[in-house]
């Protein structure tokens, strides 16, 4: 396995008996980690939560690499449309595998670029739209509901792009879309125009759905290898079934966090990427953590307001903007350190002297040496001031240890809905936000949500602070 675990920072021998945690705490809780295991594995097998599947689902991932395959060179940009679970994993499979833009190498129909239009900011939009060619695009519209609004405004947006510059037979050549088999309009749109669509199961929700049509399309389109993304993440989901608690990297993590979170009251999880290429992981894990533990009651019914809240920190950038607070702020904070084992280019620095001290002691050294130097002292900074933390290896960048790691992100957090006893898999928190919305908009049936957003407005304007 390409992807490595090292907890030992988070050891009270470490970090100091307030902060860190200690062998006898790990052992103690081991039954309740088997438990989390088995909690989950019985609702995987009753087919509740179906993400664990995905990377062994051997005739949607040859459908979706046929599909890519059979318009390969026709196009030059890959625009997916879509918000919340449906961009993000794309995003962080094209900056790990190609890196973050604008640093890519130019685009072309043997490299097409991916661009995601994830907000509704119009200037965003309109900017996007400028530097797209309509004949050399191809356009994913994501929406598992097949109803969000931000999708749909932009999509129907992008459509009408297509339309003006191909004409309307034409244009929907250029459109592939994702989305559920059996509900939502987007699904009928799709139907009624004969476009090629895949689906994203039931029982996989967005945050955790990369490994599904919504990550492996827009990956596939872009030129990336998705059989290898998910073979890769096949080994580790056989690993993360393991009943050995040091074999199951995941469910160890997890309960190490869960430790640390629920002992020594770390309410804050940073994750800190030391290479550009894993800084759309951050993201991504972002919401991935925060949407599946974010709860205000437990499976019990019992309201608990539980979370952790997820931070996203860019080694070496963000010692020069965070690790201040980091160390000296608040100790209310563990870190997850993303190291890049193998790095595919050393960057040397020259050999030759200049004769200023501040630039010879690099000379003939290399920025892969500083960085991981960099990554190295600020973990040992961090433990030094009992600030706890772990580190995860990726040996390679590549597919294979891509998909690898996403889905041992998305078995730790699974685990830990399972220790924290709540559902991690539901969201009823961003739903009241969401009828509003089509309330302000005028959608059909939500006109109760508009009169209850008035009354909401009629009481702000009589607040004086």
């Amino acid at each position: 396995m390409s992807i490595h675990y090292d907890p030992t920072n988070l050891a009270a021998a470490m970090a100091g008996s307030a902060h860190g945690i200690t062998p006898d705490e790990v052992e103690k809780a081991a039954p309740r980690a088997a438990a989390a295991l088995a909690g989950f594995r019985r609702s995987f097998e009753e087919g509740r939560y179906g993400f664990p599947a995905l990377p062994f689902d051997k005739p949607v991932i040859s459908s979706i690499a046929g599909f890519a395959k059979s318009v390969a060179g026709t196009f030059d940009t890959v625009c997916v449309v879509g918000i919340g679970g449906s961009a993000p994993g794309a995003w962080a499979l094209d900056c790990g595998l190609r890196g973050p833009h604008p640093v890519q190498k130019a685009h072309s129909a043997k490299n097409p670029r991916l661009v995601i239009l994830d907000n509704v900011d119009p200037v965003f939009i309109g900017n996007a739209l400028a530097s797209m060619n309509p004949k050399r695009t191809i356009v994913v519209p994501i929406a598992k509901s097949g109803a969000t609004a931000e999708t749909m405004a932009t999509f129907l947006i992008v459509q009408a792009w297509l339309k003006e510059a191909l004409g309307a037979r034409k244009a929907l050549k250029h459109i592939a879309v994702v989305t559920s088999e059996s509900r939502g309009d987007l699904k009928q749109f799709a139907s009624a125009n004969k476009l090629p669509t895949f689906h994203l199961p039931d029982n996989v929700g967005g945050r955790f759905s990369v490994l599904s049509a919504v990550g492996l399309l827009p990956a596939a389109l872009a030129g990336f290898d998705i059989k290898k993304l998910c073979r890769g993440a096949a080994a580790m989901s056989q690993l993360c079934w393991s009943r050995d608690l040091n074999a199951n990297m995941a469910l160890r993590s997890a309960l190490h966090h869960y430790l640390v979170w629920t002992l020594r009251k770390k309410s804050i999880q940073v994750m800190f990427p030391y290479s550009n290429n894993l800084w759309g992981v951050a993201f991504w894990f972002r919401q991935l953590w925060a949407e599946s533990l974010g709860k205000a009651k437990n499976r019990k019914g019992k309201t608990v307001h539980v979370g952790q809240t997820p931070v996203a920190a860019l080694g070496a950038t963000d010692q020069h903007s965070q690790v201040q607070l980091y160390i000296e702020g608040p100790n209310d904070k563990v870190f997850t350190f993303l190291a890049a084992g193998k790095w595919p280019a050393a960057g040397k620095i020259p050999k030759a002297k200049t004769g200023y001290d501040s630039f010879d002691y690099l000379a003939g050294q290399s920025l892969a040496k500083l960085i991981d130097a960099e990554r190295l002292a600020t973990a040992a900074a961090l433990t030094a001031n009992g600030r706890p933390n772990c580190t995860i290896t990726v040996e390679r960048l590549d597919e294979a240890s891509l998909g690898a790691l996403l889905q041992f992100f998305e078995f730790q957090t699974a685990f830990m809905g399972e220790l924290l006893d709540i559902d991690a898999f539901d969201q009823e928190g961003v739903e009241l936000g969401k009828r509003f919305t089509f309330g302000l908009m005028g959608r059909a049936g939500y006109e109760t949500y508009l009169e209850e957003f008035r009354a909401y407005e009629a009481q702000r304007a009589g607040v004086k602070l």
